[in-house]
């Protein structure tokens, strides 16, 4: 190897622009051992610490990977699975998205959101949108509570913009492990430390929480009920228990994602106390809506709404009043809102009838809430999907949805909600040959 495909530096930085640098170059390439931190501390003849942070900044880029005795090594070029896989001709049941019939057709009320023109300086939040999502948020927040209202692209936007505005480079964001693959993608992209905090039957664990806050967490991010990938929602209890671990650490900022909202059949169960200063509730319209539908509103504190809305001026940085508008209509229509209460009993009994028939077939499955089922099997989730793909189906594994490195996963995600009787019972039947194949379905 010759002195330019060595890694060089005596910074973190110019370390880790050198091993992407070698990337580039093909001198390393993907799962590439990098030298151990001592001996290539030694190396360049810095601090064991330099080389720690550099190893960190590449796998907050999800260039590295960590693997415990395994040493440090590089990953894939993409560091984060996209959550839809186009271009297949596999049956794909790991989509996670909502079913095109059951989304409200908007032509019925596009008639009613043209205006006038919506100038520079005038509000970002559009009033009628506003005065609706007020009702919204305050159904599940104190009578006393003070809500301020922003308008953003989407939860994935306001996510994002809410970290920004809070965190900088390098500070530590808890995430939910397994967690929702844009949230990965947004902490990594930006530079935070993700800090994993595993999830259960019964939400975000306390212990995680507490470990997370005690290792110097300044933001947690967490689904209160459809939890993605895991389909799981706050006990009462949980998010009780959760409230108290955060009562010490008021100005952390507390990031509540509600992507199922007025799909989900759970309750809305906060982990914000009344003390809590720093906090936002988000809540997209996307899944009842549609995925091109990208707006979300936030309620939060006025601090974070404050600074929120600095980011939000009248420009390119808006959303769409005539988008805003349309939202508006299609919320307040009673054949939209039927349309989504048509939907949201579709999706808990498909996914209801598909693990009750998994379990009776020896694969016990709990239905949850959300989109998609979180099926257990044994082995490693990576075996039974290239099984499934053998049979036609293209299933995605817990792996992609992990922060902590430790053992493969056993789950798959599976987006069913959308099968006919004759395939569902089809994919049931190949799913136990897949997973158990000392058995007959």
């Amino acid at each position: 190897m010759t002195s330019r495909d060595t890694i060089t530096g005596r910074t973190a930085g110019e370390i880790a622009d050198s091993v992407r640098m070698l990337l580039e170059r093909g001198a390393l390439r993907s799962d590439d051992a990098l030298p151990p931190v001592r001996t290539l501390a030694e190396q360049l003849g810095v601090n064991r610490n330099t080389v720690v942070a550099a190893y960190r900044l590449l796998a907050q880029a999800g260039v590295v990977v960590a693997r415990g005795r395994g040493g440090t090594r590089t990953t894939e070029v993409s560091p984060v699975a996209a959550e839809v896989v186009a271009d297949t001709l596999l049956r794909d049941v790991g989509s996670g998205n909502p079913d095109p019939a059951l989304i409200p057709d908007p032509s019925r009320v596009l008639g009613r959101v043209a205006g006038r023109p919506v100038l520079y300086g005038e509000p970002v939040i559009d009033e009628g949108l506003a005065a609706w999502a007020k009702r919204w948020f305050a159904a599940d927040s104190p009578a006393e509570a003070d809500i301020h209202l922003t308008v953003t692209g989407g939860a994935v936007d306001a996510v994002e913009r809410l970290l920004a505005q809070a965190l900088t480079r390098d500070d530590a964001v808890a995430l939910e492990d397994p967690c929702f693959l844009a949230s990965i993608h947004t902490v990594r992209l930006a530079g935070y430390r993700a800090i994993p905090v595993p999830v259960d039957d019964e939400g975000m664990t306390v212990d995680g929480l507490r470990g997370a806050l005690h290792a110097g967490a300044r933001a947690v991010v967490i689904t209160p009920r459809a939890q993605n990938p895991t389909g799981s929602s706050l006990s009462a209890e949980r998010a009780a228990a959760l409230r108290e671990v955060l009562s010490d650490h008021p100005y952390v900022l507390v990031i509540e994602d509600d992507h199922f909202s007025l799909l989900s059949t759970q309750p809305y169960r906060s982990i914000i106390g009344e003390r809590h200063e720093r906090w936002a509730r988000v809540r997209s319209v996307s899944k009842f809506l549609g995925p091109d539908m990208c707006l979300a509103v936030t309620a939060s504190d006025p601090t974070t709404a404050e600074r929120l809305a600095l980011r939000l001026g009248s420009g390119t940085t808006w959303v769409s009043h005539l988008l805003q508008r349309l939202t508006h209509a299609l919320v307040s229509d009673a054949t939209a809102v039927a349309t989504i209460a048509a939907a949201r009993a579709h999706y808990a009994d498909r996914n209801s009838t598909f693990a009750a028939e998994l379990t009776r077939s020896g694969l016990p499955c709990a239905p949850g809430d959300g989109l998609s089922l979180w099926v257990e099997v044994p082995g490693t989730a990576r075996s039974v999907a290239d099984a499934l793909m053998r049979r036609g189906w293209l299933a995605r594994t817990g792996d992609e949805f992990r922060l902590a490195d430790d053992a493969p996963s056993r789950h798959l995600r599976l987006t069913v909600h959308d099968l006919n009787d004759a395939d569902a019972a089809l994919l049931v039947q190949d799913l136990v040959a897949s997973a158990l194949p000392s058995r007959k379905a």
